[in-house]
């Protein structure tokens, strides 16, 4: 272990002890404060922050994520930067009430419980906790997943919620040749060990039961937000709430009976889903067409919403491709940024498995 510094956040006046052999970022995940991160890897500036004294060391990191000009004006990546005195550092983007809500990192290690298959391509994975036998975490978060004899990782968000912490719940895309997902079509066995790290991620709700939700999401994203759903049944939350969910077919739909449930036990909640490219003949009397087109004809309003986006990447590319380049960089599309705009408050995120 290296020497130790106090780092400073301002303006919230927060304070967290960095080791110099840690990253900033990684420092404050350990004490259970919650900055505002993305990839964790220098490639997406969600954590990009000002710092206003001290001396740090940056590992490398993408220019897309810090431009050369913005490093000499002062600016750094926390998930890049090591501290080597303490530091005072200018907070850009954060949420005062996410910051100081954070679980401290925890490294645990599980066994394969259940690997289901609910679509073509989606799987259901269930992993109990060991040691320790129960984790902490907030309703919409992640872990890291650690790929069976490698040191990477691959990041994936619970589907299950809080209350049943001694098991964790994922919904899965499987990629051709994932690294980890391709696992999970016969290699990887009820039994197997796995290592898990986290919990990771502010996709979480927040506290404004007097305004509406909008949820966003196809394909495995739907993990965190059934995550949000199911934490809200439980807490018998009062809150409007609808949940846009698109699918190439009808064969790509899961947990439809689940969304009917959480329709009974959420009186205010509904669930629209749509198909972008229905099989001819197919047995379908829902929405048809992309997902954000489905959302502009179904929301004339969301001046009163709090909006939760998230969307796999080859969705992204695919929207992008009839639209102007993304004006934001925390916005998977720009209608997704349209709707940023006119909601109240977004919680804006694109899912990446980094290869599977």
């Amino acid at each position: 272990m290296g020497a130790k510094h106090t780092v400073r956040f301002e303006p919230v006046g927060i304070e967290i002890e960095a080791d110099e052999d840690e990253t900033v970022l990684n420092a404050a995940f350990r004490q259970g404060v919650m900055l505002m991160h993305g990839c964790k890897e220098g490639q997406c500036s969600a954590c990009k922050s000002f710092l206003l004294d001290g001396d740090i060391d940056m590992e490398r990191y993408s220019t897309f994520a810090l431009a050369d000009y913005e490093l000499e004006e002062g600016y750094v990546l926390l998930c890049r930067s090591h501290a080597y005195s303490d530091l005072s550092v200018e907070l850009i983007n954060y949420d005062e009430e996410m910051l100081r809500s954070g679980v401290p990192i925890q490294v645990v290690q599980t066994r394969v419980e259940t690997i289901e298959t609910l679509t073509r391509d989606l799987r259901r994975l269930v992993l109990a906790l060991e040691d320790p036998p129960e984790m902490a975490f907030n309703p919409g978060q992640y872990v890291d997943i650690t790929i069976p004899g490698t040191t990477k990782t691959r990041s994936f968000s619970m589907a299950n919620t809080p209350s049943t912490d001694d098991h964790l719940e994922f919904v899965i895309r499987v990629y051709p040749d994932g690294h980890f997902s391709g696992l999970l079509e016969g290699r990887l066995q009820p039994g197997d060990p796995l290592k898990v790290t986290g919990p990771y991620g502010v996709f979480t709700l927040r506290d404004h039961p007097d305004r509406d939700l909008l949820f966003v999401g196809g394909g495995a994203g739907m993990a965190p937000i059934l995550c949000l759903l199911r934490s809200m049944a439980e807490s018998g939350s009062q809150r409007r709430a609808t949940y846009y969910y698109g699918a190439r077919a009808r064969r790509d739909l899961c947990y439809l009976e689940e969304m009917e449930a959480l329709a009974r036990r959420l009186p205010e909640f509904r669930f629209v889903a749509a198909l972008s490219d229905p099989v001819v003949g197919e047995e379908w009397d829902g929405e048809v067409g992309m997902i954000t087109d489905v959302v502009e004809r179904g929301e004339a309003s969301l001046h009163t919403a709090d909006a939760y986006l998230l969307w796999q990447r080859p969705q992204v590319r695919q929207e992008r491709r009839k639209t102007p380049a993304c004006p934001s960089r925390c916005s998977p599309t720009p209608k997704l940024e349209l709707w940023s705009s006119r909601a109240r408050r977004a919680v804006c995120t694109t899912t990446t498995s980094r290869g599977g």
